[in-house]
């Protein structure tokens, strides 16, 4: 499952300018907010590409930044952030 920036910063309890702001200190994320080294860092970042068409302007594209699930505790060791803790599973509670 890949994750978008938004729901990244919210799973380490941040938000999301506080997270672009760490990734670019770390030079993770180049100006356009995309990775720096897509090729180096492929296994955990991605970018997403998306298009649509606009009735006055025809087929406009766009390109996000979304980070792979194996990505999740690379950018934690990356930024020195706290993984969040993982619930206790309750199911076996006869």
């Amino acid at each position: 499952m890949d994750r978008n920036l938004k729901e990244t910063a919210r799973y380490f309890g941040i938000t999301r300018p506080q997270l672009i702001a760490l990734m670019r200190e770390k030079d993770l994320l180049n100006a356009k907010r995309l990775p720096a080294y897509p090729t180096r860092d492929r296994e955990y970042l991605g970018t997403k590409q998306g298009q649509w068409f606009h009735p006055k302007l025809g087929m406009q594209y766009s390109q996000s930044t979304r980070v792979h699930q194996a990505g999740i505790p690379w950018l934690a060791e990356q930024l020195g952030l706290d993984l969040p803790a993982i619930p206790a599973d309750r199911r076996d509670v006869a």
